[in-house]
This record gives C-alpha cells, sequence and structure tokens, in this order.
C-alpha cells in the first residue's frame, strides 16, 4: 500500500521540499496551501494540494473533517514565520507577538488533535518544524527572541502531545532543519534545503519509540531542550 503523507505549510521553502522530495519517492502527498497560487505548484510535483490557514479555526475543522478516512504514514507541520529580526532585548509590538504566536503555537496546538486520529490509524509519524534558536539551555544569543520564545513553546507543545499519543502508536519529533537556504533563511544560509529534508526523512522514517518526544537536528542528532 502506498503511503499517505501530509505536508502542513508546504507552498514554499522546506514544506515544498518535503511534498518534492515524497512524491518522488512514490509516496501519496497531500500538501496544504493558503495563497492561491500554491495549489498548481504543489499539482506540479505530484501532490494533491488542500487549502489550508493555519490561523483560521473553522479551516483546520474543515482539515479535519476532509482526514476522516485517511490514514496518514507522516504528518509534517512545516508552517511558521519568524517575525521582527531583533537584536538585544526590543519588546515586540502586539500584532507581531500574535503573529508568530498564533503560527508557530496555537496553530500547533490546534492540528494535532486533528490530526491524531489518521496518524493512529497508520501508526504514523508526527513531526514538528522546531529549530535550535528554541533551545533554552543551548541558547547564547537573544537575536530573535520572539522567535526563540515561540520555538520554546512549540517543543513543549510537542513534548506534551507526545506523552498522549504514545499510547496511539504515533511517534512524535521536534526537528530543527538547519539553518537552511530559503526566504527565511536568507541565502547565506549553510544549508540547502534538499539536504536538510533527506536528513529529515530518513530520521522520521527510522525513528521508532525510543525517538517519541524527541528534539533531533536534520542530521539525526539529538538536540537540549
Amino acid at each position: 500500500m502506498t503511503a499517505t503523507v501530509l505536508v502542513i505549510g508546504a507552498s514554499r521553502g522546506i514544506g515544498l521540499e518535503f511534498v518534492r522530495q515524497y512524491a518522488a519517492a512514490g509516496s501519496r502527498v497531500l500538501a496544504t496551501h493558503r495563497a492561491p497560487d500554491g495549489a498548481a505548484r504543489l499539482r506540479e510535483l505530484g501532490a494533491e494540494p488542500l487549502r489550508l490557514d493555519v490561523l483560521d479555526a473553522q479551516d483546520i475543522a474543515a482539515l479535519g473533517a476532509r482526514l476522516a478516512n485517511e490514514r496518514l504514514a507522516v504528518a509534517i507541520v512545516s508552517a511558521g514565520i519568524f517575525g521582527p529580526r531583533t537584536e538585544g532585548l526590543v519588546a515586540p509590538q502586539a500584532e507581531a507577538f500574535d503573529a508568530v504566536m498564533h503560527t508557530n503555537v496555537l496553530a500547533s496546538m490546534r492540528l494535532i488533535p486533528v490530526l491524531a486520529p489518521a496518524l493512529a490509524a497508520a501508526g504514523g509519524r508526527l513531526a514538528v518544524l522546531s529549530s535550535r534558536m528554541g533551545s533554552v539551555s543551548a541558547m547564547q544569543s537573544s537575536t530573535g527572541w520572539l522567535y526563540r520564545a515561540s520555538k520554546a513553546a512549540l517543543n513543549a507543545v510537542l513534548k506534551a502531545a507526545s506523552l498522549d499519543l504514545a499510547a496511539r502508536g504515533i511517534v512524535c519529533l521536534a526537528l530543527h532543519p538547519g539553518w537552511v537556504r530559503t526566504d527565511m533563511g536568507g541565502a547565506g544560509a549553510t544549508v540547502d534545503a534538499a539536504d536538510s529534508v533527506a536528513g529529515m526523512r530518513r530520521l522520521i522514517a527510522t525513528a521508532g519509540a525510543a525517538h517519541n518526544g524527541g528534539f533531533f537536528n536534520y542530521d539525526g542528532e539529538p538536540l537540549a531542550w
């Protein structure tokens, strides 16, 4: 049976590369997009586009209804934003705080319960794209502190979810993709998107119960919270 993979936030960057690689490997890929032009790009890669605004609770509920009879081998939550690129302790504006926290944290807290039944049906794997910048113990800079706070919160969300979902046969992972050359990472980033995604796909494919609730670099190295 062909494995079904769902990529949330798939119309560009790392999410799009996940779609490209999973489709090329023969998986059936469901891929969400927000902008209308994203659908055509995803179809060209062989994916089934699903419109989703991760900030819209009704859209998320509709996704749950769409997945009612699905068996997801893998679900990847890739949607995320960086927010203000601050240096030092610059207080964020309320609008920026809400945008980053709602996209990077609240969306996952709404999505994970919706994705769980389809993942449980296949004993699947759930991966959220976090960042090493969200590691509290490894933090050595305050640069982008709103983004850091959001990814630390996302890590806590993933860890909490792993405690409940393990009993349903789901393996949950928080992944650091590296500093990737994308619109978010910029041209000076050190990791190619194809290499980052290939590494994360290997980890997802081989992850077992011992990996559940863990935080990992794209090459499989465990990371400290």
